[in-house]
């Protein structure tokens, strides 16, 4: 399994906007049927540069689903955003390999 992290700084002048679109392009990308599923967290530490951060991450089941992503899809959804807010946001991506994941156990008291 691997995940797709992108996180980003966007202006508060144009939040809501953005948010707004996020509604939209988070369901976008996974119709390329390349993830699992998404999720979209607030990152709860001030930037020195202002504007709200926030993490995305995308679960892809295989490297090759990963792969083909960057490939076929990025560049398209990639500009969609870049148009819209280019010098309204800083992004950045990474990838991550899940090794392990751990539940809580359950006792039987």
């Amino acid at each position: 399994m691997y995940i797709y992290n992108v996180t980003i700084n966007i202006d508060e002048s144009v939040h809501d906007e953005w948010l707004t679109w996020m509604e939209t392009h988070i369901p976008e990308v996974l119709e390329t049927g390349r993830f699992l599923s998404a999720k979209m967290t607030q990152v709860l530490v001030e930037e020195d540069m202002g504007g709200v951060t926030y993490s995305v991450q995308y679960t892809a089941k295989t490297r090759e689903d990963l792969d083909n992503y960057y490939k076929y899809d990025a560049p398209r959804l990639r500009s969609d955003g870049m148009k819209k807010f280019a010098d309204k946001m800083v992004a950045f991506r990474t990838e991550l390999k899940v090794i392990n994941e751990f539940y809580p156990t359950t006792s039987s008291n």
